[in-house]
């Protein structure tokens, strides 16, 4: 099932403009389901609020170093990171000091490739994951740029609600600025269809919408609206380790699959006539 160790890693960001829509519950599990596959993971936490970071049991206690320190220099990806109670799953962790990095850093000129520069550096001594999925926050901010810049893709969930496709577009028109200024790999890993209740006629007319949208963007995997889902956080766990067995569980397992067959099937292009991946 893993994808070719000898592969450098994927860099992957959950990224949607709008809150609550299961981006960081999403990112918790993906997370935790790719490494129950057998996955060496990592997380990024870009998000200040931190809830990524929470829901792997990772306490504002226990963030001596975070992503703050990652993107202001002061420290390494490696030192930055530190292992969860999900065996092969690893996390760097976030902190409110996020909240200022966009100040303090705004006046550099390489103030979008500081999170890109990092993980360029520790992945050119020790590449020791297969995927590193980055947490980013509900907005299209410096923080959320820093991301796109280093990543290879973007996964957006997008809640099966009213207005689900409403915004969307303009994190797509973002996606493909940022590809033609900063970072020309980047693509659209997938669309994740999230918070699906099959009891509302509505839910199922966005997931046929989505598809006739979107396409093949859109992932098979539909994430249930699940009460515990909805709960493990509050102890500190991915959905995995706190009922395995549950309906949000499931699917966040066959997610996780989902993209192992999409990432084996995809063909590197390379180009030597575009010039916009800066370093």
């Amino acid at each position: 099932m893993s994808i070719n160790s000898d592969i450098r890693p994927r860099v992957i960001a959950l990224a949607n403009q709008k809150g609550g829509v299961g981006k960081t519950t999403t990112a918790i599990n993906l997370s935790t389901a790719l490494a129950a596959i057998g996955e060496e993971v990592l997380l990024v936490d870009l998000d200040p609020q931190g809830n990524a970071s929470t829901g792997l049991g990772i306490g504002p206690d226990e963030r001596e170093l975070s992503t703050y320190d990652l993107l202001m220099g002061s420290n390494t990806l490696k030192e930055v990171v530190q292992r969860t109670a999900v065996p092969r799953l690893s996390i760097a962790a976030a902190t409110l000091d996020l909240l200022g990095v966009e100040m303090e850093i705004s006046g550099h000129p390489d103030r979008t490739y500081k999170f890109k520069k990092a993980v360029a550096a520790h992945l050119g001594r020790n590449p020791d994951f297969s995927f590193i999925l980055i947490d980013c926050p509900p907005s299209l901010n410096l923080l959320t740029l820093n991301a796109l810049a280093a990543a290879d893709s973007v996964l957006v969930p997008l809640q099966t609600e009213f207005f689900a496709l409403e915004g969307l577009s303009q994190l797509l028109k973002t996606v493909e600025q940022v590809r033609n200024t900063i970072n020309n790999r980047l693509t659209i890993q997938g669309i994740v269809l999230t918070m699906f209740d099959k009891r509302n006629n509505l839910a199922g007319q966005v997931v046929q919408d989505a598809r006739e949208t979107l396409g093949d963007l859109v992932y098979d995997t539909v994430i249930p609206r699940n009460v515990r889902v909805s709960e493990a956080p509050s102890f500190g766990k991915p959905v995995l380790l706190y009922d395995m067995k549950c309906a949000g569980s499931q699917a966040y397992l066959k997610l996780a699959s989902e993209m192992i067959q999409r990432e084996k099937s995809l063909i590197p292009v390379t180009s030597n006539n575009n010039t916009n991946d800066h370093s």
